[in-house]
């Protein structure tokens, strides 16, 4: 560990050297060489002690840092701390921040916690995470991970579109830590939880004085995904005037802050994701075309999960093993008959509400394996209303068949289900194709 700055820094670094071992804390007493020290040392925490003088030079001291390690934990201790320089702090990607007077206690509990991580994952583990992947097997998930992976040499911008709780931003995850740019930051922006009068704030930053409250100059999210990926969740649901905003910026390529006249250059890279038909809302007005031509350059559809049913028992399994990490418990995989059910469901949510029905069965865990019983009574009620209606699923679906002369194709597209829906959806329902003319009959040859 290495700390640097004020003299707070040292007398932490001395307590904590305590425990740790002297050999395994370095002090560097001028902030200014704190860089340049990290460089050389290459530790797993970095401590900076600051005065109120120094607030505003900490933080390109800290880009300087990320930028040689993007992952390496920097903790900041304030002589004099603001609630703005706390949230400037972690916008910056501090893993924590302590204000004078602080609990000396919490504070080495929190370098003790850091420094634990670092070592069971060190930096070259955390900086290539290219072998996370999508779970299942069909051939829908496979092709859009080898898609996801050709995207990911290509610096261009790409839209991926689903229902809620398939993947999306997994799926973006996943082609900014195969690209050049994964050293860099993954930033990720809830479009539909900022509020339109927010969104210049939170995006591109503002100035000190820009409105009342604004005591200290802060950074965007777009400038803090500078050479990274900025991922643009729910951009459906942004308006007309922040739609033209972030036109703006990812055509210029730089941003202005608010209350700010100098513009700021941004080398980063944009996906955006939405559960909203944008071709529609183009139509009617609800987004804007030039816009949606700029996000569609490569486009990434997530299947939903009642489409990818042959990756159900899959999905099960992972999140088993991942419940059994976390709960300490030995289950050993899932039933016939509940597997059975859970293929039978049309998750609505998707996978979301797969992972979320699981986590709520581990509250009670199963003893062996999840059975049926182990299915809460919510769900099972769900489920049997729904199979109470394939007599009207089955009409429709013969009804699509009969009128497009049995063109699967055809019949995905009047019932707006994909081909794949078909086949599921006629196998569930015992359709089969009825010939159409009858074989011909053999008989004996005339003499």
């Amino acid at each position: 560990m290495v700390c640097c700055g004020a003299s707070l820094a040292s007398r932490v670094g001395q307590t904590i050297s305590a425990s740790a071992g002297p050999a395994q804390v370095r002090t560097v007493p001028v902030l200014a060489s704190c860089a340049e020290s990290v460089r050389a040392l290459k530790p797993a925490v970095v401590l900076i002690g600051i005065t109120p003088a120094e607030a505003r030079q900490v933080f390109s001291i800290i880009e300087q840092i990320r930028a040689g390690n993007p992952h390496l934990a920097v903790v900041l201790l304030a002589t004099g701390g603001s609630e703005a320089l706390a949230v400037s702090a972690l916008r910056a990607g501090v893993a924590d921040y302590f204000s004078e007077p602080f609990d000396e206690t919490a504070l080495a509990a929190s370098v003790q916690r850091l420094l634990h991580g670092a070592a069971r994952f060190p930096a070259a583990a955390r900086t290539d995470s290219r072998g996370s992947t999508l779970v299942g097997s069909s051939a829908q998930i496979r092709g859009v991970e080898e898609y996801l992976t050709r995207l990911a040499e290509r610096d261009v911008t790409v839209l991926i579109t689903g229902e809620t709780g398939t993947g999306k931003e997994l799926a973006a995850s996943m082609i900014h830590a195969r690209s050049r740019r994964r050293v860099h930051r993954f930033v990720p922006v809830n479009c539909a939880a900022i509020p339109e009068t927010l969104l210049e704030s939170e995006l591109f930053g503002h100035e000190s004085g820009a409105f009342t409250g604004a005591t200290a100059t802060r950074q965007g999210l777009l400038q803090t995904a500078d050479r990274g990926t900025a991922f643009l969740d729910e951009v459906g649901d942004l308006g007309l005037v922040a739609q033209a905003k972030i036109l703006r910026a990812i055509e210029s390529r730089q941003v202005y802050r608010v209350g700010g006249k100098q513009p700021i250059p941004l080398d980063l890279r944009i996906v955006a994701a939405t559960n909203v038909d944008l071709e529609r809302a183009v139509e009617e007005g609800r987004f804007r075309k030039d816009l949606f031509y700029r996000l569609n350059v490569a486009h990434v559809h997530m299947p939903p999960l009642r489409e990818r049913i042959g990756d159900i028992k899959a999905l099960v399994d992972y999140y088993i093993e991942e419940l059994n990490r976390s709960c300490g418990t030995r289950v050993r995989g899932v039933a016939v008959d509940a597997l059975e059910a859970l293929q039978t469901y049309d998750w609505p949510g998707n996978i979301r509400e797969l992972k979320n029905l699981l986590e709520a069965i581990f509250v009670c865990p199963p003893r062996a394996q999840l059975e049926m019983d182990d299915l809460p009574a919510h769900f099972l009620r769900r489920l049997e209303r729904l199979r109470r209606l394939p007599d009207a699923e089955r009409h429709k679906l013969l009804e699509a068949l009969t009128a497009s002369q049995w063109n699967k194709s055809r019949a995905a597209q009047m019932l707006k289900w994909s081909r794949m829906t078909i086949y599921r959806k006629m196998a569930k329902y015992s359709v089969h194709p009825m010939p159409t003319r009858p074989p011909a009959l053999r008989g004996r040859r005339s003499s």
